[in-house]
């Protein structure tokens, strides 16, 4: 679990304690807007600009951008939104809300063009540590680009209003490193040509699955993921209960794979005896660990340790922190299960129940079943401690005990459905629903990574996605721009079957079938060393060639040469493409490479020969060939372009009898 979703779990713990106080404030305060709107925002242009934010409840409002005013009354429990008028593209506004409590006004807001970029690491990787940046970006400033990063937030329902504060950011040589790359290159590359003032909004979050990203109800429609939903909603009204829910799930999978687990449930009781157990300092593998009990074990491994806090740090403590443990683990506190977690890097930092934590000697112990790339608490013993409200954390001892269990195996621990990475609907909750509204002219979707292996379900996943967000922002006709997954991996000397080509498969196919979608294909950028390679300019670019297409109206392709149809023609089978700009050509060669000719039974490596939008496939048209794949691997060499030097999507298509 993370740190962002910990302190949020604790909020939800303390609610109730905080919100009159927050409520009673707010009918004295001037009115405010939400968080999303800030000195230096831009807004969209060119259609009515919604606006809300909070006031005294029942309290008249007026809202007022450039001359343009509208008014609402706040509801019973202070939010209130408007919708200003229509504004073509300016700069150097101030939007002012006014109520009988007083004014609030923000300042050099500017009109224009507004993109959403969403997605996991690739689409956060900053702009600093792209290719380039570092002689770059000297002269990036430009006051009519502008970005503001949303803060990791997850959360168990959608939320009203952002929880951290952000700001709008000018682009400078300064602030410009900050945003993500692969947005700021695209938006850069259409602000360059329309000359109009752009903002562009990062929300995104490392390693995340497509599942977080998607609103509970658009998610829990999908048949396979709506116990999980129902989970999460009963978490936001009663997290004790879910803990239990989910406690019960995870219990059962022990007892169906581990014959030992009812008995070593004794080993969770504050007052067992443990001082025959040994004694480990855990700072890495328990493999590397130099105890022979160890060495080499895959299997379930308990760990004891106890930290004695005052009568004030029991009051005030909120979090269990562990740094990251392999692989799977459950965490109990003085008995009371607090939390667990499936993923090996995702550091533990989970939240602690009021009442939990008592004065003197508390008793902490984990269940770690090790995988056999390492196994237990591999963070370092200075990052283990109770975290306090105040921000300070008392640390816990280094030294553990420690008992190993079974051989366990059998299939994954599924995760909670809160747990990031891999959450259910929990970053949308947090990270798009409090922005949902705001004018955009686009989405910039870079994501897929974390799901590679599972392109059935992202089948499914992504037109959900696309079709939720388009509804959560009002614009049916939205254009949403998609990164394909760049190439990753070891590189392969003969057809393999892969997982990230399947993925990145599937967002061709749903972006073909969508008519106002677009992919930029990243395949021939790619670094098969690092997920995250650093030549995100000219993948902004290609976004930025969809967007003219899609999003401004352009009469060009909007991305590269796409198969469309193999068919046989006498010896031969002839692919042919569109989206061509001039004709096909290859570098480095006088044929493509990457293509296989594949049977039932296997798949073998051709060569391709480019002639105007087709290419031929001399020699293939044989009965037992029934698909074509262009490529199909996690690392892909690939040299087939069109005239704009844009490369062919890879696909995966049946033969045409």
């Amino acid at each position: 679990m993370t740190p962002g979703l910990a302190k949020k779990m604790s909020a939800w713990i303390a609610a109730g304690a905080v919100l009159a106080p927050a409520l009673a404030a707010a009918q004295t305060a001037a009115p405010a807007f939400a968080r999303i709107f800030t000195d230096h925002a831009v807004l969209q242009r060119d259609r009515p600009i919604p606006v809300w934010g909070r006031a005294a409840p029942d309290a008249s409002v007026t809202v007022t951008l450039a001359g343009q005013s509208a008014s609402a009354k706040a509801d019973r429990k202070g939010n209130w939104r408007v919708a200003l008028p229509k504004q073509p593209a300016g700069r150097n506004y101030s939007l002012s809300v006014a109520s009988r409590d007083g004014t609030t006004t923000l300042t050099d807001i500017a009109v224009g063009d507004v993109y959403l970029c969403g997605g996991q690491s690739n689409m956060e990787f900053p702009t600093r540590n792209s290719t380039g940046a570092w002689g770059g970006l000297g002269g990036a400033g430009n006051n009519d680009l502008r970005f503001v990063n949303i803060e990791k937030d997850s959360e168990p329902a959608p939320v009203a209003d952002l929880k951290t504060a952000v700001s709008w950011k000018v682009v400078t040589s300064d602030t410009v490193g900050d945003s993500s790359a692969v947005c700021y290159y695209m938006a850069r590359s259409l602000q360059q040509r329309y000359k109009i003032p752009i903002g562009f909004i990062a929300s995104d979050w490392g390693g995340t699955t497509i599942q977080s990203w998607i609103s509970p109800a658009a998610l829990g429609a999908i048949p396979e993921y709506k116990e999980g939903v129902d989970t999460l909603v009963l978490l936001a009204s009663n997290p004790r209960q879910a803990q239990a829910k989910d406690e019960k799930r995870v219990e059962a999978w022990w007892d169906a794979h581990d014959p030992q687990a009812q008995s070593q449930r004794a080993w969770i009781a504050p007052d067992y005896d443990d001082t025959a157990w040994a004694s480990i300092v855990p700072h890495g593998s328990w493999k590397d660990a130099g105890v022979s009990a160890l060495a080499g074990f895959d299997g379930v491994a308990w760990f004891r340790t106890t930290v004695t806090l005052s009568a004030e740090q029991a009051q005030s403590g909120v979090e269990l922190q562990l740094g990251p443990i392999d692989t799977y683990d459950s965490a109990w506190i003085n008995g009371v299960r607090i939390g667990g977690s499936t993923v090996p890097w995702v550091w533990r930092n989970y939240p602690i129940p009021a009442g939990v934590l008592k004065t003197g000697k508390n008793v902490i112990v984990l269940r770690v079943l090790g995988s056999q790339s390492g196994g237990g608490l591999t963070g370092q013993p200075g990052w283990r401690g109770i975290k306090l409200s105040s921000g300070t954390a008392v640390p816990l001892g280094d030294s553990w005990r420690f008992r190993t269990g079974g051989h366990v195996s059998g299939p994954p621990i599924g995760p909670s459905p809160w747990d990031v990475p891999t959450s259910l609907t929990t970053l949308y909750n947090g990270m798009i629903a409090p922005i949902a509204g705001y004018g955009i002219k686009l989405a910039a979707w870079y994501q897929g990574e974390a799901n590679t292996g599972e392109a059935d379900k992202y089948a499914t996943l992504l037109p959900a996605l696309m079709a939720d967000w388009r509804a959560k922002f009002d614009q049916p006709d939205l254009p949403f721009l998609v990164v394909q997954l760049s190439s990753f991996g070891a590189a392969s000397a003969v057809p393999v079957d892969s997982g990230w080509a399947a993925l990145r498969a599937v967002q061709g196919q749903v972006v073909r079938a969508d008519p106002h979608a677009g992919l930029a294909v990243s395949i021939d950028v790619g670094d098969r060393g690092d997920v995250h390679p650093t030549e995100k300019t000219v993948v902004g670019e290609r976004l930025a060639r969809a967007a003219r297409a899609l999003a401004y109206g352009e009469a060009i392709t909007p991305g590269g040469p796409e198969a469309v149809s193999v068919e046989r023609r006498d010896t031969d089978l002839v692919i042919r493409f569109r989206h061509v700009t001039g004709n096909l050509r290859t570098y480095s060669a006088d044929v493509a490479i990457g293509f296989q000719a594949c049977d039932s039974a296997r798949c073998r490596y051709v060569a391709g020969k480019p002639a105007g939008d087709t290419i031929v496939l001399p020699g293939t048209n044989e009965p037992g060939i029934t698909r074509i794949r262009y490529a199909w691997e996690d690392s892909a060499f690939v040299n087939l372009y069109d005239g704009d030097d844009l490369p062919a999507v890879p696909f995966e298509m049946p033969v045409t009898s």
